[in-house]
């Protein structure tokens, strides 16, 4: 008898969303919801920086969006270490955040209030991208707050020095940038999973 197991994918800060709205959504995946608020329902209620509650090398996959800007720059190698950990040696993780060139580029212009888009949540300005979603924290969800920031670059060296090979995207238009990394550091892999996931 074969049986067929779905890969893997943990869903870190995942606030309300589930895989439906993920690049995952279209995929045959199982999901791993893990947050740090329990008023979201995850499966898993943790922080990026201790995920002891995840198994050494038991995922396929670690999505994580618009999460990593919340953390103290010091906790980033932290975090990025446990997803280094749990993930599985032929696994790859897929980060979003905010582009803070391309934002600065709008508070350059002396638009720092202005809006820049208009998101699910209401229009998003710069200052919303930088410091954290002010709607939200003003309603005490101070998980909102945003400690650090990244651009292309900082992204890319980021992601090498803990230990992962990638290819890091521009969304100019969205103010944001998207990363894929592996660990077993196959250019042609990883340029092939960039093209399926990275929107």
């Amino acid at each position: 008898m074969v049986v067929n197991h779905k890969p893997v994918f943990l869903h870190v800060g995942c606030g309300p969303k589930h895989q439906d709205r993920t690049p995952f959504a279209d995929k045959d995946w199982q999901e791993i919801r893990l947050d740090i608020d329990e008023s979201v329902r995850p499966n898993l209620v943790g922080t990026m920086t201790d995920l002891s509650a995840v198994e050494n090398q038991s995922v396929d996959a670690i999505f994580s969006s618009h999460n990593i800007e919340h953390l103290y720059p010091h906790d980033v190698s932290i975090a990025l270490g446990e997803f280094k950990r749990v993930l599985k040696i032929d696994g790859f993780i897929l980060i979003n955040c905010p582009d803070l060139q391309e934002v600065c580029k709008l508070i350059a212009e002396d638009k720092l209030t202005d809006p820049a888009y208009v998101s699910t949540s209401g229009p998003i300005a710069p200052i919303d991208i930088l410091y954290g979603h002010r709607a939200a924290m003003q309603k005490g969800n101070l998980y909102m707050a945003h400690r650090c920031g990244f651009t292309k670059k900082v992204l890319q060296s980021t992601l090498t020095a803990a230990g992962f090979s990638s290819f890091v995207k521009k969304r100019s238009e969205h103010f944001d940038l998207w990363a894929l990394g592996e660990l077993r550091h196959e250019e042609s892999r990883i340029r092939e999973l960039a093209a399926e996931f990275i929107p």
